[in-house]
């Protein structure tokens, strides 16, 4: 039993940081999924909750799962742990029964599951922590009450932080296909011999007052007496879905520019604000800085919202930018860059960097030749990620020295 037991609090420990950590270090992402949830189930009014939700959630998981592997307040941790996945388990397979959004989420952008996916996942999950569950009163104390739960606290603050990172600048791992060294083209192409979608026709015909539907190999085609009210196509199955296959940009006349932009021979900035009215202020003049910037060493420069004509006049009134503001989709957008605004440099549709308003360079930085700039600037982004990795590393390390120290 005790072997049982062990293997439990491994398994399901891991998954449970793994859950965690890849959800943390994006949580807007995990936010936006939160929202079309709400939407779709007529809870909008839940919508300015998604962000704190998303981190609570976040901090919950990677919390049980280090205290499941650490031993800590274990029958404080097997409770939480049970209600997280009786809770879930129920949510999933009401979602895998309405199918409201396709992906569930649950394991960020880095592996996508459906709905009925993560039910079963969430069902080999709860065999493990109903195991752990009722075995909660035979785990001896790790250690004095008030240390353990400073060590919880930790652990849920270790989630929090990351959070915040991703919050503040961008996220440490990025899963998105719109990764910095993606060239966006290439990721818009469907192979040859892919399969494609598969449809079946619906035909919806009435007679005597009462409506009735028919597939073409059923339908009485010989009884004209039926009166046709509509077709339908339903989805039997997908096929091949690029992993970028909806960007798009209009200019402002309504003409599709999206060729022309990822074409360009030169440097490309792409400022992405979602909601032009909800973009930091501050934000804003610093991208108008660098759009001006960008025209005087002969750069194109545009503003990618989905916002409305409306929005976009008034704020062309009052800001006076010096980019052209074009649309794109909302949710395209939101994928891109986790800011508002944020900052994308292209080259032949190639994404060279991707800033948060808060990290892009000052105006004075950028220079004819941006490769050196860039090239550095990602390398020393990329020494502050390996910092924090190795950061959570330690923390990891620490729980595992916790885990086999003798009771």
């Amino acid at each position: 039993m005790r072997a049982i037991i062990l293997i439990s609090r491994i398994f399901t420990g891991l998954v449970f940081i793994f859950s965690g950590f890849v959800k943390a270090v994006d949580p807007v992402g995990f936010a936006i999924k939160f929202e079309e949830y709400f939407i779709a189930f007529h809870l909008d009014f839940l919508v300015f909750a998604a962000l704190p939700l998303a981190i609570i959630i976040c901090a919950a998981e990677l919390m049980i799962g280090l205290n499941l592997l650490t031993g800590l307040r274990m029958k404080v941790t097997a409770w939480l742990l049970l209600i997280f996945m009786s809770f879930f388990t129920l949510l999933t397979f009401v979602l895998a029964l309405t199918n409201p959004v396709s992906d569930c989420g649950c394991f960020g952008d880095a592996v996508k599951l459906t709905n009925w996916q993560t039910f079963w996942k969430n069902i080999v999950l709860f065999v493990p922590s109903l195991a752990i569950f009722l075995y909660r009163k035979k785990f001896p104390p790790f250690s004095r009450c008030t240390f353990e739960w400073m060590m919880s606290g930790m652990n849920f603050l270790i989630a929090v932080l990351i959070s915040w990172y991703g919050i503040r600048h961008e996220p440490l791992l990025d899963f998105r296909p719109y990764a910095s060294g993606t060239n966006i083209p290439e990721k818009m192409i469907i192979p040859e011999g892919a399969p494609a979608d598969v449809f079946e026709t619906i035909l919806v015909y009435e007679k005597n007052g009462i409506s009735q539907e028919f597939t073409e190999s059923n339908f009485p085609w010989q009884d004209t007496t039926w009166k046709w009210v509509e077709t339908k196509q339903n989805l039997i199955s997908k096929g091949y879905e690029p992993p970028i296959h909806d960007f798009t940009i209009t200019d402002e006349a309504g003409n599709d520019i999206t060729d022309l932009v990822l074409t360009n021979d030169g440097y490309v900035f792409l400022i992405i604000a979602p909601f032009l009215e909800k973009a930091s202020d501050k934000g804003m003049h610093r991208m108008n800085d660098l759009a001006l910037r960008a025209k005087d060493l002969g750069f194109q420069a545009y503003c990618l919202t989905s916002s409305t004509n409306d929005r976009i006049m008034q704020f062309k009134s009052s800001f006076q930018p010096a980019f052209n503001v074009c649309t794109a989709d909302e949710t395209t957008l939101k994928t891109i860059i986790r800011a508002n605004p944020g900052l994308l440099v292209l080259l032949k549709g190639t994404i060279l960097a991707k800033w948060n308003h808060t990290d892009v360079p000052d105006a004075g930085e950028i220079k004819a030749d941006m490769l050196s700039f860039l090239l550095d600037n990602q390398r020393l982004s990329g020494e502050r990620t390996v910092v924090i990795i190795l950061l959570l590393a330690v923390a990891l390390l620490y729980a595992c020295i916790v885990f086999i120290k003798p009771k």
